[in-house]
């Protein structure tokens, strides 16, 4: 028996959303459709057991397939199988960009759902797991395993939406992104608003950075932004260093060898 969790925005039980699924003997709990779920940041539907963390997560993709793909790129981020419960008519809007490790139609028998829910689970526990990314600029650290940013060691309130720009162009140190490019990377294709979406979170995130890490994020006037490494403070020159005129310091100039040095006495030196 597995832990299955079911992400739905219908008020729809979860017979009614896969009904093979009530004729399985998973443990299937309900939660609405959000990322903060496998992150933590929310509790699931009351009534439905033990929160725990799920073998598997089924997504209800009958219906709003815009908010469905892109709930789906951010749960499968998480590392658990994510398999999407789909119509007959979805077929074609099916791809590989949803990153759903696979799909069930939502009248499919309890045979095919149950093999296809084994063998996600089955292909996740053979995966090699692989570090989560952990991105270091100065004071900022950004931790992708905990969906977290900090600055000398204190959390950042970001939004999801804030911590993925800031991992996004992190990870991309120097390069310049348009508007449109981080639409595209970070909102997702099927996102409808408009640039000044950017702005407005280019701004935010440099408000939560604070005045000594805003820079940390660049603009390039009539391009898009960048992220600007912050830079290492330069090594102190060692006592023993020599200064840029030859000489080390703290060490006073001798006479040419051979050279006699001037009394400071009223006669000459013998």
């Amino acid at each position: 028996m597995s832990k299955v969790l079911l992400l739905t925005s219908t008020r729809e039980s979860a017979a009614e959303v896969l009904p093979s699924l009530s004729l399985l003997g998973h443990a299937v709990r309900l939660a609405r459709p959000s990322a903060d779920v496998m992150l933590g940041l929310s509790a699931p539907a009351s009534g439905q057991g033990d929160a725990g963390s799920p073998d598997a997560v089924l997504v209800d993709a009958r219906r709003d397939l815009v908010q469905v793909k892109e709930l789906l790129r951010q749960v499968s981020s998480t590392g658990v199988p994510v398999l999407a419960v789909i119509s007959e008519g979805a077929w074609a809007a099916v791809s590989a960009d949803w990153g759903a490790a696979d799909v069930i139609l939502n009248t499919a028998g309890p045979g095919e759902v149950e093999a296809r829910i084994r063998l996600a689970i089955g292909r996740a526990g053979t995966q090699v797991a692989v570090p989560a990314e952990e991105v270091r600029s100065g004071e900022l650290v950004i931790d992708e395993a905990t969906y977290s940013a900090r600055i000398r060691g204190v959390a950042l309130d970001l939004t999801f939406k804030e911590f993925e720009l800031l991992k996004f162009l992190a990870q991309h140190p120097k390069r310049v992104f348009t508007r449109s490019q981080l639409l595209q990377e970070v909102w997702g294709y099927d996102y409808f608003g408009g640039t000044r979406t950017v702005d407005v979170h280019v701004r935010r995130l440099r408000a939560k950075l604070g005045t000594e890490n805003e820079a940390l994020i660049g603009t390039v006037r009539n391009v898009g932004y960048k992220f600007v490494p912050a830079r290492q403070e330069g090594r102190r020159a060692s006592p023993g260093a020599a200064n840029s005129d030859g000489n080390r310091p703290g060490r006073r100039d001798t006479a040419p060898r051979g050279q006699t040095t001037a009394s400071t006495g009223n006669g000459a030196s013998r």
